[in-house]
């Protein structure tokens, strides 16, 4: 009896412990910036700009990657590549407009 409780308990507290773990907010990753010290500070104008969109453009890349596969494959996948590329295209259309905004 006194071994099924301890188990429980333990086993409560694992579940706690990964709940919290889940729960917990990740810290933020700034994996290329420069440590700067109080005596060093940044000036404003030699710090670079951040990308406004830095996920569309990538997604734009991949598109045109994507698109450059299927135009150079050797088969037509199973007759979709036409429309795959036409797709493609509107989707790098779209993807350009969103960035000017």
């Amino acid at each position: 009896m006194k071994t099924r409780i301890v188990g429980l308990l333990v086993f409560a507290s694992l579940i706690l412990a990964f709940a919290f773990i889940v729960a917990a907010p990740a810290a933020p990753h700034n994996g290329n910036a420069l440590p700067t010290t109080a005596a060093q500070p940044v000036p404003a104008a030699a710090a670079p700009a951040a990308e406004p969109h830095p996920e569309i453009r990538e997604a734009i890349e991949a598109l045109r990657r994507a698109k450059a596969h299927m135009e150079h494959a050797a088969h037509d996948f199973g007759g979709h590549r036409v429309e795959a590329i036409r797709a493609t295209d509107d989707a790098i259309r779209q993807l350009e407009i969103c960035l000017k905004y």
